[in-house]
């Protein structure tokens, strides 16, 4: 297969890990994210809902709040949403959340943002009727209002959607301009926004098969991208693994998903790795036992990070006691 060059991954390969807090509690949480910061994951990110999506009622975390918690429990990992939800909060309000998480993390925090694409759970809680464009609208004015409160000078906002006079954001985040990673894969809808706004393009599993037809609609955004991991620690696994991994993150949401023991999932990213994609966003079969966490970081992640961006899909050196 061959790629367009303008995708081709040029920085280190990072890897994070997708958490979403439901059917869970805070303790769980604080020290899945320590195994992972312990293994060497460069980000852990949560969901961002009032419920569930597609499961009956369930405990949920509220995500700033638990991302806070993660902050005080962590001292290097980056954190953040995959993807926060933008119709939840008032663009001032996120502002000033993400800066005040910003300061509590000593500068750690990722700003993953959506429209919003779950209707029922906006119908369900009051927040308004708006249709899909409206909201995609009012993303690109609350990025453009993060932009101007997080300078922390004195500014007016008068859009569409939102009206600000005389409004400022104090103080401003440790790293002056947070990261902004922007999800999803609309042509009309988000690919300007990734393209305007946007550090981080972040194309969701569903359609990572059209991703070298969405990419050069990105600009200068680099690319991440969401996996269903299935990690067998040996052969005679891999089929129960892959039966798992199919049924608990089905295709339909997450994508093909990416499935073997160790050495076969560092042939299979150095492939995704080619295709552009710098940073790994994974979601186990298991549900991040920290055995899996710990097994992935240390015979996959840490593999593909020692193959150069340029060699391309040249085999990875043996690992030692192979």
């Amino acid at each position: 297969m061959t790629y367009d060059t303008e995708a081709k991954a040029t920085g280190p390969a990072q890897f994070g890990l997708y958490q979403p807090q439901f059917r869970t509690d805070v303790t769980t949480m604080r020290a899945l994210a320590r195994t992972a910061e312990d293994s060497g994951y460069d980000s852990f990110w949560l969901m961002d809902h009032l419920l569930t999506p597609g499961a009956p009622p369930c405990d949920t975390l509220e995500s700033w709040t638990l991302l806070t918690a993660l902050a005080t429990a962590t001292s290097t990992i980056r954190l953040g949403h995959l993807v926060g939800c933008n119709p939840l909060r008032p663009p001032a309000l996120l502002a000033k959340m993400a800066a005040t998480v910003d300061q509590i993390s000593d500068g750690r925090l990722d700003l993953g943002l959506g429209w919003g694409s779950v209707d029922e759970e906006l119908t369900r809680f009051g927040l308004g009727t708006s249709s899909r464009r409206q909201r995609a609208e009012q993303l690109g004015e609350t990025l453009e209002i993060l932009e101007a409160m997080w300078t922390g000078r004195p500014f007016d906002h008068v859009g569409r959607h939102f009206t600000l006079r005389g409004a400022y954001g104090l103080p401003v985040p440790v790293q002056g301009r947070i990261p902004v990673h922007l999800g999803g894969a609309g042509r009309q809808l988000t690919m300007p926004l990734v393209a305007r706004y946007a550090d981080w393009w972040n194309c969701v599993g569903s359609a990572r098969h059209r991703l070298e037809e969405l990419a050069p609609l990105r600009g200068s955004a680099r690319i991440s991208a969401q996996y269903a991991v299935g990690l067998a620690a040996t052969r005679a696994e891999r089929e129960p693994v892959a039966e798992a991994t199919s049924r608990r993150l089905p295709e339909w949401a997450w994508g093909r998903a990416l499935t073997g023991t160790p050495d076969e999932l560092v042939a299979r990213f150095l492939e995704e790795r080619a295709r552009g994609v710098e940073l790994f966003i994974v979601r186990f079969h298991d549900f991040g036992r920290p055995e899996t966490v710990e097994l992935f970081a240390r015979e996959v992640a840490a593999v593909v990070r020692g193959v150069r961006a340029a060699d391309g899909l040249r085999e990875p050196q043996p690992r030692q006691g192979t």
